[in-house]
């Protein structure tokens, strides 16, 4: 985003297109009038408002996932297509329920951990069981689960005294903030207002990224209540609108998903290197992001079967694959032991996972660049899918390649070889993600059940070890992303200088301060070669991974199942997973 010096009168588009726009004064105004009525609501008066939100989504789910799988440049018949109701209406249905149940037990004096069970982690810490966290999670993602890791001396008694946030001070505003939307994935602008609201008493104005426009009235009918109470405002506009709303002096918190580029452009101006040794930044206002960074997948040496190498191959090319790779949680670079015997095997694996995965646009602004890039700092890599995709091989003892320290955002997955096995490769693998790798936001462990139980407390120690804000074993980071009651956020300890993945959290729908980490597990195996191996679970092939045939139907009818539950719903939808 450059900064662009702009006046503040300038119009955006408004909610009813036959009347002149609002200026953007005029809708801060209204905003900061709409925080005064805020802190006259009852908890009660909050959720039924957010459960009329919760309608209109249920209301304007088809229209937006076709809108943003028209966005992306996916045709109906595209087998793609379910990522845009998992990504976008799924998303905020299942966050509505969630921050409605929470705000529902303050109001009768309870905190959302009431009933929530806790465990010990290592380093003296304390994790919070957040999922599953109602009974149709059971079926829906049958045998995942997780937790949310509070900081070392943090104490669950402190945790559940403090659960709630803003909404313990419902009285007290948090003045009006300004939400910089993803351009990526079309539940993140709604989720970080949500976000805004609920956590910080703060009433949002969302400005859209453009590749968003598109779905600009469809998100002014979803967030109608709130936008009619006077809590919520949605404007688009090019960099000129950031900028101005940035720099307004009514304007009292900044949150923006994106770019480490764009936020020292908004933090620290274009002079940024010396305004950085000076200390001066231009923003003058607290600000969270959430910034990406590059993702590892660390795979854990194990005695895995045939299925085993080609489902776990196919699961790292979904993690980069998903929208095309346009995403901060997608897997960047697979972390692989040079001298473990199966090597050879799942290198054929992933190729072909990642290869045959079926084709799409790259469609984000720029991407064409990053691919050129790719190229230039890769010429060895494998490219496929139409010169689309590129693989990077770099064996153990190479230089430190450019995939490592450079989020390309778009199809490009490196593989790095360590050496090692058991332990020893672990904890060279921990290193290498922490100190060799960019950015904090999220990582993978992908482990068969033998090898974990192998490690014991060895591997509970590695996942304390790894310095991310999200940890995903044996699944990928977007079900955490996807599932309200984790947090997401990158790795506590960034500064203003020095931004990394950022900081901040956003989701965390139980409203859980002192928050380290989430850390979420799948079964190894799909049901049912899971059932051979012990894991207990019905899961099939997720309906995320780009290999599933049924994906589709299936991201549509969980959708309309979380919209309208209904247990015939549900039963056909999961007889369909199976077919995946």
């Amino acid at each position: 985003m450059t900064l662009i010096s702009e006046p503040a009168s300038a119009p955006t588009p408004g909610p009813d297109e036959g009347s002149p726009a609002p200026t953007l004064d005029t809708q801060i105004a209204e905003l900061h009038n709409g925080a005064r009525a805020w802190t006259h609501l009852t908890l009660d008066q909050r959720a039924r408002l957010l459960t009329s939100v919760r309608n209109a989504a249920a209301d304007v789910a088809a229209d937006w996932a076709r809108t943003a799988a028209e966005i992306k440049g996916l045709d109906a018949d595209h087998p793609l297509r379910g990522e845009e109701w998992l990504s976008g209406p799924y998303a905020i249905i299942v966050a509505l329920d969630a921050y409605i149940r929470s705000l529902r037990a303050l109001a009768r004096g309870k905190s959302p951990l009431a009933g929530v069970s806790t465990s010990a982690a290592p380093g003296g810490r304390v994790a919070i069981s957040v999922f599953p966290a109602e009974p149709s999670d059971r079926l829906i993602l049958s045998g995942f689960r997780g937790e949310v890791w509070l900081r070392p001396g943090v104490s669950a008694d402190d945790a559940r005294r403090h659960a709630g946030l803003a909404q313990l001070c419902p009285t007290v505003s948090g003045g009006v903030g300004l939400v910089l939307g993803a351009g990526n994935v079309t539940a993140i602008p709604v989720l970080d207002v949500l976000y805004e609201l609920i956590a910080h008493n703060r009433m949002a104005l969302l400005k859209l990224n453009p590749t968003m426009d598109p779905l600009a009235p469809l998100f002014r009918r979803l967030l109608t209540p709130l936008i009619e109470s006077g809590f919520v405002r949605v404007v688009t506009g090019g960099p000129d609108v950031g900028a101005t709303l940035t720099a307004h002096p009514r304007i009292d918190h900044v949150h923006i998903t994106g770019a480490a580029t764009t936020f020292d452009a908004i933090v620290w101006g274009p002079d940024a290197a010396d305004r950085k040794r000076k200390g001066r930044p231009v923003l003058d206002k607290p600000i969270t992001a959430e910034l990406g960074g590059v993702s590892p997948v660390i795979v854990v040496p194990g005695r895995w079967t045939d299925a085993d190498l080609r489902y776990q191959a196919e699961n790292i090319a979904s993690m980069r694959l998903h929208n095309s790779g346009h995403n901060c949680i997608a897997a960047q670079v697979v972390l692989l032991s040079a001298d473990w015997p199966q090597r050879d095997a799942f290198l054929d694996a992933l190729r072909a996972a990642f290869a045959r995965a079926p084709q799409r646009p790259v469609w984000y602004p720029r991407a064409d660049e990053k691919l050129a890039a790719a190229a230039s700092d890769h010429p060895d890599a494998e490219w496929s899918a139409g010169g689309t995709r590129a693989l990077v091989h770099v064996e153990a003892g190479a230089e430190a390649p450019a995939v490592e320290t450079t989020e390309y955002f778009a199809p490009v997955l490196g593989v790095v070889e360590i050496p090692g096995t058991g332990a020893a490769f672990l904890d060279a693998a921990v290193a290498h993600a922490n100190d060799a790798l960019t950015g904090s936001l999220g990582a993978h462990i992908l482990i068969d059940p033998v090898a974990e139980r192998a490690l014991g407390d060895r591997f509970d120690q590695a996942i304390a070890d790894l310095r991310y804000g999200t940890i995903a074993i044996n699944a990928w980071t977007g079900f955490v992303f996807g599932t309200p009651t984790f947090t997401w956020g990158a790795f506590p300890g960034n500064r203003l200088d020095d931004i990394g993945s950022g900081t901040g959290i956003v989701h965390n729908a139980l409203l859980i301060d002192g928050v380290e980490r989430s850390v979420g597990r799948a079964p190894f195996r799909p049901f049912p070669r899971a059932l051979r191996g012990g894991e207990r679970t019905v899961m099939p092939k997720p309906p995320w991974f780009v290999t599933a045939r049924t994906a589709a139907a299936v991201s549509e009818g969980l959708t309309r199942y979380r919209a309208e539950p209904d247990a015939r719903r549900l039963l056909a939808t999961l007889r369909l997973a199976l077919k995946a």
